[in-house]
């Protein structure tokens, strides 16, 4: 399984382990235990699930695109290139190592 590292809000880091396929915002709220609300349950209509991918690792996913750049870009706490909303990126082996921080609430 894939070994995801989250950095929370108080600059505690994690190691969450994802199985291929899992969403990271239902593996970062419902395994971990973090402060990843959610609430729109993945539909890209919220942004409580948004995280900052180290820089590392940005050019390394798959880039986010159309409804998830616009909710990215409403987003008072929008970094570019590194901003993602967590229910769109999908663990596998290759995310084996990836470094994430929970980015501020809105």
């Amino acid at each position: 399984m894939p070994v995801i590292h989250v950095t929370d809000r108080a600059g505690v880091r994690h190691a969450v382990e994802a199985a291929a396929g899992e969403r990271l915002m239902f593996v970062l709220r419902d395994q971990a235990d973090l402060p990843v609300e959610g609430l729109c349950g993945g539909c890209m209509v919220c942004g409580t699930c948004h995280v900052y991918v180290d820089a590392a690792w940005a050019a390394r996913l798959p880039a986010p695109q159309g409804e998830e750049l616009d909710m990215l870009a409403s987003l008072g706490q929008f970094v570019a290139g590194r901003s993602r909303l967590s229910c769109q990126i999908e663990a596998s082996a290759a995310c084996d190592g990836l470094e994430l921080t929970l980015a501020p609430e809105e």
